[in-house]
Order: C-alpha cells, then structure tokens, then sequence
C-alpha cells in the first residue's frame, strides 16, 4: 500500500485548465493525452485512469467538486502524478463498507495501486496527490 502524507499550511497550486465542472470522463481523456505524449504502457495507463475516475469521482461526491487537475509525468523518479483539488478541508477516508455494499472502496484502492500519496491542505481545500510507478505492477497470482 502507498504511504500517505499530510502536509498542512501548504499554498493550493494553480492550474491552467478550468477546473470547475470537471467530470471524470474529461478528466479520463486529459490523461489519456498527458501520457500518450509520453507513449506510456498500457497497463500504466490503466491504473492511471483508474486513479483519476477514483480521485475525480471521490472530489464530486464527497468534497463539493474539483478545483484543480493534473497529470504529470515524472521519468526522473519513474512515476506519473495524478493531482486533484478539491473544496474540502477534511480528509478522506475508507468507511469500512461491507464488501457485498457498492461503493466505499476509492480511496482505499488509490492507496494500493499508489507508491505514495500526499493531501496538502489551504486556505480554499485539499490537493491529493497519488504517485503511481512508470514500470505497472504484475497482478497478484489468482487474480
């Protein structure tokens, strides 16, 4: 599983893309567009989105909606950064869900297809970053 950080006082990044609005399938694209410049796996691509719908969807849901996005690509520590903002002050979390419940596995699932994740908070909310590895994890034996 990734290691979460917390980090208070931090200043809230700019972003040069309107946020406000964002639904999880232009979120999808936009890092679909990120990565291909970049000619990312396949499988790195894969959980990339998903670690985008998850974040992106968790902000809709839970958090009044994204404020900032982005996806970077960092070859200097083998890693793709996946940054959404949101309005909330409070931090997210697993609420233990029975597994025959939908739902209530997101943040939980970023967790443990990221190396690390960071939630930075200011003045206007939070921005979670989850770190996920250039070179895809093989799946366990038996999935």
């Amino acid at each position: 599983m990734g290691k979460v950080i917390r980090v208070r006082g931090a200043r809230m990044p700019g972003t040069s893309r309107q946020a406000a609005g964002l639904r999880c399938e232009d979120a999808r694209q936009l890092a679909r567009e990120v990565l291909a410049a970049h000619r990312v796996g396949e499988r790195v691509l894969e959980d990339v989105l998903i670690v985008v719908a998850e974040l992106v969807t968790n902000a809709i849901r839970h958090a009044g909606g994204v404020t900032g996005f982005a996806v970077r690509h960092l070859p200097d520590v083998q890693a793709v950064a996946v940054e959404v903002s949101d309005r909330s002050p409070l931090l997210p979390h697993s609420p233990g869900t029975p597994a025959a419940v939908p739902g209530g596995f997101g943040w939980l699932l970023v967790n443990k297809m990221a190396t690390r994740t960071e939630i930075r908070f200011g003045h206007d909310g939070k921005v979670i970053t989850a770190y996920l590895p250039l070179a895809a994890t093989a799946p366990a034996s038996g999935v």
